[in-house]
C-alpha cells in the first residue's frame, strides 16, 4: 500500500451519515460505537461520533481530489443534493479556479465542507 491520508470527520448519527454517503456510492468498512470507515473505491472517509455538533458551525471540510470530477458531481446530483447557496447538505457547481484547477463543493447534513477537486 502507498503512503495516504484518510480525513477523520463528524457525525451526529453514524445511520443518517452512512445512508447519506451511501447514495453517493459509498460502502461501510468498518463501524462500531465509537468510529466508522466508508469507501468508494480509492477513496476512504473516517467518522466519529460527534452527537452535538451543530451544523452551521462546524467547521469540519476535506478534500476529494478526483480522476473524475464530473461523474461524481453527476451522482451527487442524481442523489438529489441541491445546487443552492445555503442549508446542508449542497452542492456547489464545479469552476475554474484563478489558480488553472477545477473544485466544487458539497456541504454534507453535518456541515463538512468537501471540496471536490479534478485531478
Amino acid at each position: 500500500m502507498t503512503d495516504h491520508a484518510t480525513p477523520n470527520l463528524p457525525s451526529r448519527d453514524f445511520a443518517a451519515t452512512s445512508t447519506f454517503y451511501g447514495a453517493l456510492g459509498f460502502e461501510e468498512d468498518w463501524r462500531d460505537g465509537g468510529w466508522m470507515i466508508l469507501s468508494r473505491g480509492e477513496l476512504t472517509l473516517e467518522f466519529f461520533p460527534y452527537p452535538d455538533l451543530d451544523p452551521l458551525q462546524s467547521s469540519f471540510g476535506c478534500c476529494l481530489r478526483l480522476d473524475d470530477l464530473d461523474a461524481f458531481y453527476a451522482v451527487c446530483k442524481a442523489a438529489g443534493l441541491p445546487e443552492t447557496n445555503v442549508g446542508q447538505p449542497r452542492l456547489h457547481p464545479p469552476r475554474l479556479e484563478p489558480w488553472g484547477g477545477r473544485v466544487g463543493f458539497m456541504i454534507d447534513p453535518d456541515g463538512t465542507l468537501l471540496r471536490l477537486i479534478q485531478n
